[in-house]
């Protein structure tokens, strides 16, 4: 049997280990930081209510994004653009309440950010206190930069999103971003100018591998990968694509770990055929 060298085995080992650690507090982004040091891999997930956010917490994936991705997956929307802040707040407080470990992340939405600091601030801060996020993310390399900075001095914690960011599909479309050389190292200066400006973590979406790779060694951040080869850090899914619920095709880089989709179907059609037959509900349903 093969051994793993020492480093990878202690990592995975470890008692502050972020996936199977025996820590209870909620993680926070020092956590983060800690792991990477380590050279710890670990999962991040996507949860939009409560009781999902709880199988995801009892599971132990140790931080949960309340993406904009709730506009595909959630809303019913074609696009990410659509997803208000009111949404945000509402369905990241819900995620907060039905976890007690992981770290609760709310993306900054389209159009609550872009105007600048200001505007920024005052998104964040009400994630913050009315959802009772533990950091937020947002968009963007060197045009958010200003945000960032404004928000890691008020004390929230930023966790930067660069490659593809579906926030601007009407510019980027839905394709690989950071080929060839030109575009590679923008997108690593603009990695590195996001850690200068204060950002916890980096998601790096839809890049290829081998950048993806180089801007994890560069950086002394986590770099969470989507999309994005298999040397980040850590690698973040939409739980939907993760678990088999999403209907028709799935992104290449996505792998399904369950068909709950087919499972799901499956049980509301046995149900509707007892109602129908009559076999439900029976004695032991029904109260006299």
């Amino acid at each position: 049997m093969t051994q793993l060298p020492a480093a990878q085995t202690s990592a995975a080992d470890h008692p502050k280990a972020l996936y199977g650690g025996s820590g209870t507090r909620r993680v926070t982004v020092r956590d983060l930081g800690a792991a990477k040091e380590r050279g710890e891999k670990w999962p991040m997930l996507t949860a939009y209510d409560a009781m999902t956010a709880s199988v995801f917490d009892e599971a132990g994936i140790p931080v949960l994004l309340v993406g904009d991705s709730m506009g595909n997956c959630h809303l019913g929307y074609d696009t990410t653009v659509p997803v208000t802040l009111d949404h945000m707040a509402m369905l990241s407080a819900a995620v907060v309440r039905g976890t007690r470990r992981a770290l609760i992340v709310a993306d900054l939405t389209f159009g609550s950010y872009q105007e600048g600091p200001v505007q920024a601030l005052r998104s964040a801060t009400r994630l913050v206190k009315e959802a009772g996020v533990g950091a937020v993310k947002l968009e963007g390399g060197k045009r958010s930069l200003a945000q960032t900075e404004a928000l890691v001095e008020a004390g929230i914690p930023v966790m930067a999103h660069m490659g593809l960011t579906p926030q601007s599909v009407h510019t980027l479309g839905y394709r690989v971003q950071g080929r060839g050389d030109e575009a590679a190292h923008r997108l690593v200066q603009d990695a590195k100018a996001a850690q200068d400006a204060g950002a916890f973590a980096l998601v790096l979406e839809l890049v290829p591998s081998e950048v993806a790779a180089e801007i994890t060694r560069a950086l002394e951040i986590p770099v969470i990968g989507i999309g994005a080869g298999p040397d980040t850090d850590a690698q973040v899914l939409v739980w939907t694509d993760m678990a088999g619920m999403t209907g028709g095709k799935v992104p290449r880089f996505t792998k399904q770990y369950a068909d709950l989709r087919r499972t799901l179907g499956d049980a509301a059609k046995a149900y509707a055929q007892d109602v129908v037959g009559g076999e439900f509900p029976a004695e032991e349903h029904t109260f006299h």
